[in-house]
């Protein structure tokens, strides 16, 4: 059955239009336009014999519906699949019956075509090697040139090619006689039988200047030339386990009911009310208020500043929602030099309402081991490359103080330990050990006192609770001994703090006094001041709780990184904003 939609389209002209759809089941709809023409009233003329004679006497509809749906089926354009990768192929020879369904599986004496660059190349007399990388996998694919005069003069370090060739086992040099030892895993090779097989996409023009050339590259060398680093093979490990981890992240919150949220990186408070903020200014658009003597030259007609924390924000949908979570961009203005502390970095942080602190802790104790587990499962190559060259370096430094960069895996099946601030402080009291910084009740703990409580103390990652109140922000709980506060920090060995979390206030009379105490404005809701966060204690407050990770620092210490500058791939820091 042929059906037809009519629409009237209004036009500024004498005629107006009407068009008609006609389609049936299962067939693509054919547009057609009728054009009346002078005519002064619409309605009218839908309804006069004129109009229902140009519709009546169209010829053929049908055909010419059918003949324009050949037309875009041939006119539609190719599907394409993207490139096969290197992972694949050495996923494939690693265990063969794992892609035996897969319809992209690849198999030895497949004839491949391979995208990359080249990281290193050897030329002999009668055969030559590369290796490619396009960044899928730490394990590169060896290509073999059967003839080396099959190699172009232009493929070099750092070229860009394809390559056609056919896939190989590489031969093994040893095997153990020990039946019960693990065997080394095939490894795939691509052989090149002709020089037209390999293309080269893009060269490396001046192969003297490129700053990768060469073996041996420091992390510190590395630093200067961002732009170009994560092509090595420490870098790029470390971009995988950061996609790895923020997949994890994901996971482990969608099952737990958590809704991602997206919280402003532009905002009028200081959520630590540490004041190390940025302010935003528009420099020209202020200058030229200015200079009308405008009433307030500032854009946002509030001082503004790039978000320390989307904590506050989130407390306000998790009064909507129940659950929520943000991995998003921070900013701290911290004039710190340490390998701990970057001015842009992400951030991990939850929101649960009707929730505690001890709920908060055992959130995020599920949520790092669950992003343990994961990367284990999913990136141990990758691990493998960056615990061995940080290895080789802390040694040659003389600095490893453990064999095994990795010593958190020993944790993912162990409890965290758990410890009150007041037992901490006594067990630093108590102890041998020299610290620069003596500590007493009421002070915060410095990373030597972090590093002995988790390292040498605890032997584990650790939390710290009930902190005295004048060291946390406004936000936190009161305790009911009016001196600490519900909030904890988890210590981890060679980093310190982690995570740092807590209970919320949620008493609006209690809020508006710590509000006060740590001088934080009140008043307004779109002038940098807090009463909109106080007004979500007066509508319907709830008990609730919360945690922020280091996104950052959770690969520094899954990774063994001793620079967290390494563990993102555009490190700002106090002195260096460099691209």
């Amino acid at each position: 059955m042929l059906l037809r939609r009519v629409w009237l389209v209004a036009s500024k002209s004498p005629n107006f239009f009407l068009r008609v759809n006609h389609f049936a089941p299962g067939m693509t709809s054919v547009r057609n336009t009728v054009i009346f023409r002078g005519a002064q009233n619409s309605s009218s003329s839908c309804n006069s014999k004129h109009s229902r004679l140009l519709l009546s006497d169209r010829p053929n509809t049908t055909a010419a519906a059918d003949s324009t749906r050949k037309t875009v089926a041939t006119t539609a354009p190719p599907r394409h699949k993207l490139p096969l990768q290197i992972c694949t192929i050495i996923d494939k020879f690693a265990s063969p019956a794992a892609n035996e369904t897969e319809s992209n599986g690849v198999d030895v004496g497949d004839e491949v075509v391979i995208h990359g660059w080249v990281q290193s190349l050897r030329k002999q007399k009668r055969v030559a090697f590369a290796t490619l990388t396009d960044g899928s996998t730490a394990q590169p694919l060896q290509v073999v040139f059967t003839d080396p005069d099959h190699c172009s003069p232009a493929l070099s370090v750092g070229a860009s090619v394809n390559i056609r060739g056919t896939l190989q086992p590489a031969p093994v040099k040893k095997r153990s006689s020990d039946a019960t030892s693990e065997q080394p895993k095939p490894v795939p090779e691509l052989h090149v039988q002709s020089a037209s097989a390999c293309t080269i996409v893009g060269e490396c023009v001046a192969e003297d200047e490129y700053v990768l050339a060469g073996k041996g590259h420091s992390l510190e060398y590395l630093r200067e030339h961002l732009h170009m680093r994560c092509r090595t093979q420490t870098l790029s490990a470390m971009l995988r386990i950061r996609s790895a981890l923020s997949q994890a992240m994901h996971q482990y919150f969608a099952t737990e009911g958590f809704f991602e949220i997206n919280t402003p990186i532009l905002t009028t408070n200081d959520c630590e009310g540490g004041g190390d903020t940025f302010t935003v200014s528009a420099d020209a658009y202020e200058q030229r208020k200015e200079m009308e003597q405008a009433t307030d030259p500032r854009f946002f007609n509030a001082t503004t500043h790039l978000t320390v924390s989307g904590q506050l924000h989130a407390e306000a949908l998790a009064a909507a929602l129940s659950r929520v979570y943000v991995l998003g961009p921070t900013f701290r203005a911290e004039n710190s030099h340490s390998p701990r502390h970057l001015s842009e970095f992400y951030m991990l942080e939850a929101e649960a309402s009707f929730a505690d602190m001890d709920d908060a802790v055992t959130l995020s104790e599920q949520l790092l081991k669950k992003c343990m587990v994961h990367i284990t499962e999913t990136c141990e190559e990758d691990l493998k490359v960056i615990w061995d060259r940080e290895r080789r370096v802390q040694k040659s430094e003389g600095k490893l103080a453990e064999d095994d960069l990795g010593s958190w895996v020993s944790s993912m099946d162990q409890p965290f330990a758990y410890i009150t601030y007041d037992d901490a402080v006594q067990a630093l009291q108590n102890s041998a050990a020299s610290f620069r910084y003596p500590v007493t009740w009421g002070d915060d703990l410095k990373f030597e006192h972090e590093q002995w409580l988790a390292a040498t103390y605890c032997k584990s990652p650790v939390f710290v609770v009930n902190y005295p109140l004048a060291l946390k922000p406004f936000y936190m709980r009161e305790n009911a001994d009016g001196r600490t506060a519900a909030a904890f920090d988890l210590l981890v060995p060679g980093i310190g703090e982690l995570v740092g979390g807590s209970a919320r206030e949620d008493r609006h009379a209690v809020l508006l006094r710590k509000i006060e105490q740590h001088h934080v404005a009140r008043g307004g809701g779109d002038d940098g001041t807090l009463a909109w966060y106080a007004d979500l204690r007066k509508f319907g407050s709830v008990p609730h709780a919360g945690f922020g990770m280091g996104f950052e620092r959770v690969v520094q210490y899954l990774t063994g990184l001793s620079n967290i500058r390494d563990a993102i791939p555009f490190p700002r820091h106090a002195g260096a904003c460099r691209l």
